[in-house]
């Protein structure tokens, strides 16, 4: 029985899992987006977003400790550079994976996963890094308090700049 253990095993060993995995991570970062199987996808995404959040913090540790994952330093760099710093801003959920349909030959579930800020279609386009908006779990009274006295102040110095040009 397999009670609460959540790992997804894709049928291998513990060792062909994670060169499997690696291989697939290395394979995403370089290309930001690869078809694989539904299955495989949905484990990727556990495995590389850990990762991602480390190179957020460019340290020579997080680089040792990525680097211990990947084993390749080509595919370490691009993290470092190009991927952390498109997702600086994002908090997480840095991969989207998208069902494509059935594979002819064996009926496998087809899927593509993709890094999320490197996507034009839908994400903000390429150069854009908006920071975004903190959200709280308030309904927003104060928000809507401080946009009424603004309102309110707003009037009253156009009367005023009025009444000098006046003079």
């Amino acid at each position: 029985m397999r009670h609460g253990d959540k790992i997804k095993n894709l049928g291998r060993t513990a060792s062909h899992r994670k060169a499997l995995l690696t291989n697939l991570a290395i394979e995403l970062i370089q290309h930001k987006r690869i078809v694989t199987t539904l299955t495989k996808a949905k484990a990727l995404r556990t495995w590389i977003e850990p990762l991602i959040t480390k190179a957020k913090d460019n340290s020579t540790h997080s680089r040792r400790v990525v680097f211990s994952y990947l084993q390749n330093k080509e595919a370490v760099t691009e993290l470092f550079s190009t991927v952390a710093e498109k997702v600086a801003s994002r908090p997480g959920g840095y991969t989207r994976v998208l069902k494509l349909g059935i594979r002819v030959g064996d009926n496998a579930e087809k899927a593509m996963i993709e890094l999320v800020d490197f996507n034009e279609i839908y994400g903000k386009g390429k150069g854009e890094a908006a920071a975004p908006a903190k959200k709280t779990r308030r309904a927003g009274g104060a928000k809507k308090k401080a946009d009424a006295a603004a309102e309110a102040v707003a009037p009253a110095a156009e009367e005023k700049t009025e009444e000098k040009s006046a003079e």
